[in-house]
């Protein structure tokens, strides 16, 4: 695949996208299915078949959306409107922000989460930038957000060589305790005079409370496989 099918890809999901005036974006990360996620979905699915406002309004699940203490969290997106989340959503919380939005073109006041949150009113997420903006069981809707953009750049105008050293240069490391410089690994093992070779994604977590790799395994799995491919 390369960067014009990609494009076209991303064109069409946009499309489809923005064809609906309002989109719900629900939390479906391990905090909050475990915080009543799972109802909250299902309440909203069969309301939208009930009043029939499949034209009207997308579901969509998605990672992790950040204060996981919070959830659930319901996200909604609305042409000409600023997007706004709501904390601690029950199954009759997700209804009235269904009626309010949609049906009544309004918008609900109660349980809005904060946008300016000192945590995480200064964050500039990058490797989960996507995180909460995507459903990440779909390629569509992770190439329209700029999913294996790098993949097919790599494959199209680049070396093995150009690579591992546009990696080495990026100064990214490992993620682990030891943080090895992620591009000389790669180009060690490029080096290596063997046969087959195999990139195998680590989402060991054994520290207690550890969410790193799960996070982004949860929320935009596509990133790492972009990156495996890439390697």
């Amino acid at each position: 695949m390369n960067l014009t099918e990609l494009h076209e890809m991303a064109d069409k999901e946009i499309e489809k996208q923005e064809q609906f005036p309002c989109r719900l974006l629900c939390c479906a990360s391990t905090p909050c299915m475990s915080s009543g996620g799972t109802e909250i979905q299902k309440r909203l699915r069969d309301m939208i078949r009930t009043k029939k406002l499949n034209a009207e309004l997308q579901l969509v699940s998605t990672g992790c959306m950040g204060p996981c203490s919070r959830g659930p969290l319901l996200k909604v997106q609305k042409k000409g409107a600023k997007e706004v989340i709501y904390e601690n959503v029950t199954p009759e919380l997700a209804e009235k922000i269904v009626e309010k939005h949609v049906v009544e073109k309004a918008e609900l006041k109660e349980n809005i989460l904060p946008s300016d949150m000192p945590f995480f009113a200064k964050q500039l997420k990058i490797v989960l930038s996507n995180s909460g903006q995507i459903d990440p069981e779909r390629l569509e809707d992770a190439v329209a957000h700029g999913g294996y953009h790098g993949l097919a750049h790599a494959l199209n105008n680049m070396t093995p060589e150009e690579v591992c050293q546009e990696i080495i240069t990026s100064g990214i490391r490992g993620r682990g305790g030891a943080g090895f410089p992620s591009g000389l690994k790669w180009d060690m093992v490029r080096k290596e005079p063997m046969g087959k070779k195999y990139v195998v994604a680590n989402g060991d977590e054994g520290d207690p409370g550890a969410y790193m790799d799960r996070t982004l395994m949860e929320s935009d799995p596509h990133r790492v496989l972009e990156g495996m491919a890439i390697a």
